[in-house]
C-alpha cells in the first residue's frame, strides 16, 4: 500500500500510556476471540437510503436533513484537545488512512448532498475511555456511536500478524475501514435505530441483525479499498491482504480456534466466507448502493 507520502488526518487523539479501566458498554467492534455487539446499516445514495428506511421504518427526511444523530448510549463526552502524536510509522500509517477514508466518504455524500462528519480517531495502549464505557485492548478495535470515535490499540495489529497470520498493511488498513464504516451507518441514523429495536429482541434475534450490521461496514471499507485503487495507492498482493485479515475474523473460523466448535446462533458479526464476500462485493462495485445486507436474500447476494 503506497501510503507514505500522502496527506494525513489531523482527526487523531493520541492517549497512549494514559491508562483507563476495564471495557463496558455498546461499541461497535472487530471481534477477536469470540464474538460481540455490532452495530448500522447504510447509505449508498438515495436508492440504498429509501431500502433501508423501508427496512427499518426510518423518516427518509430524518437520513437526509444532515442534522446531528443523538449518541446511542453512555453520556456525551467532553470536548478534548488532540494532542499531537507521536512521531512513528505507525501513528503516520494511521493518520494517513484516516485521511483516505475522510477523502472517499466527503467524497459520497458530497454526492448525495449531505455532510460527511469526520470521526476521530483515538490511539491509546491498554485502556481508554470512551462515552460507551472503559475501553481496553481486549475489546479489539471498536467504534463508540456516542462520540462518534473510532478507538484503537495499536497492539492489535501485531496481534492481527501473529495471532491471526493476517499481516500487511492494507490488512490493517481494513480494520480501521470497517471501524469507519460503522461511523458512517451512525450518521445516516442507523445505529440508534438498531439499538433501539435490540431492546426488544431476545439473543438470537439481535446477533442475526447484528451479522447484517457487521457485513455491511465490511462491505462499506470494500467501497474504500476500491476508492484506493482507483487512487492508485494499492500495491500488488494489497487485496489478498484484506481478505486474508476478514477471513481470519469471522465468526466460525474464531469458534474453532478457541473452542474446537462453532454455535452458529451466537454468531454476531458473520462467518469467514460472508465476511469475505461482502468485502469483495463493496471492492468490486465500489458503489455503496450493493451494500444492502438488509434484503431478505443477502446471504445470496
Amino acid at each position: 500500500m503506497e501510503w507514505r507520502g500522502r496527506r494525513q488526518s489531523d482527526n487523531v487523539d493520541d492517549q497512549r500510556g494514559a491508562g483507563g479501566g476495564s471495557f463496558g458498554g455498546r461499541g461497535f467492534r472487530i471481534p477477536i476471540g469470540g464474538g460481540g455487539r455490532g452495530g448500522g446499516i447504510g447509505i449508498g445514495g438515495i436508492v440504498l437510503i429509501l431500502i433501508v428506511c423501508a427496512v427499518l421504518g426510518i423518516n427518509p427526511l430524518t437520513l437526509l436533513s444532515g442534522g446531528d444523530i443523538a449518541p446511542t448510549d453512555g453520556t456525551p463526552s467532553q470536548q478534548q484537545t488532540t494532542r499531537p502524536a507521536a512521531n512513528d510509522e505507525m501513528t503516520a500509517f494511521v493518520r494517513t488512512v484516516l485521511a483516505e477514508t475522510e477523502d472517499t466518504w466527503n467524497t459520497v455524500f458530497t454526492a448525495n448532498g449531505q455532510q460527511y462528519r469526520e470521526p476521530t480517531m483515538v490511539l491509546f495502549s491498554g485502556q481508554a475511555r470512551s462515552a460507551c464505557g472503559f475501553a481496553s485492548s481486549a475489546s479489539g478495535p471498536f467504534y463508540c456511536p456516542g462520540d462518534h470515535k473510532v478507538y484503537l490499540d495499536t497492539d492489535f495489529f501485531r496481534e492481527l500478524s501473529s495471532r491471526f497470520g493476517a499481516s500487511g498493511d492494507f490488512a490493517e488498513a481494513y480494520v480501521i475501514a470497517h471501524e469507519v464504516g460503522h461511523h458512517v451507518q451512525n450518521l445516516i441514523g442507523v445505529l440508534p435505530k438498531f439499538n433501539q429495536m435490540r431492546q426488544s429482541m431476545n439473543e438470537t434475534e439481535a446477533n442475526r441483525m447484528s451479522v447484517r450490521v457487521e457485513l455491511q461496514a465490511d462491505c462499506f471499507a470494500g467501497v474504500w479499498g476500491k476508492s484506493t485503487e482507483q487512487r492508485g495507492i494499492l500495491e500488488q498482493g494489497d487485496l489478498q491482504e484484506a481478505l486474508q485479515a476478514a477471513q481470519q475474523i469471522g465468526d466460525d473460523t474464531l469458534q474453532k480456534r478457541s473452542q474446537g466448535y462453532v454455535v452458529p446462533e451466537s454468531f454476531n458479526h458473520g462467518t469467514s466466507a460472508q465476511r469475505v464476500r461482502w468485502f469483495q462485493k463493496g471492492f468490486t462495485s465500489g458503489d455503496m448502493k450493493t451494500c444492502d445486507t438488509f434484503s431478505p436474500n443477502y446471504q445470496q447476494l
